[in-house]
């Protein structure tokens, strides 16, 4: 399912699963809460176009990614974004 107001995010459920997909430019950036699910997108993606793995990324368009414990697993920053702007 793609988002009405923003062509270039997706999501894909199934059941309790999710999976958000990402794009921007040449970027790629996959959120969900299924492992499995993000390789087996990972693996798809590889199999038909050339991708590079960057890893986690900690910032995607100025917004800080924020990874913490199993109470508060994620979460997203702007104050460097705010900060520039600020400036």
């Amino acid at each position: 399912m793609m988002i009405k107001k923003d062509l270039c995010v997706y999501v894909k459920r199934s059941k309790s699963k999710f999976l958000i997909r990402f794009l921007y430019v040449d970027v790629i950036l996959l959120v969900g809460n299924n492992k499995e699910m993000i390789v087996a997108t990972q693996g798809w993606l590889s199999s038909k176009f050339e991708t590079k793995d960057m890893g986690e990324e900690s910032y995607v368009l100025g917004v800080k990614i924020l990874r913490g414990h199993s109470r508060k697993p994620f979460g997203l920053s702007q104050e460097t974004y705010i900060k520039k702007v600020l400036e």
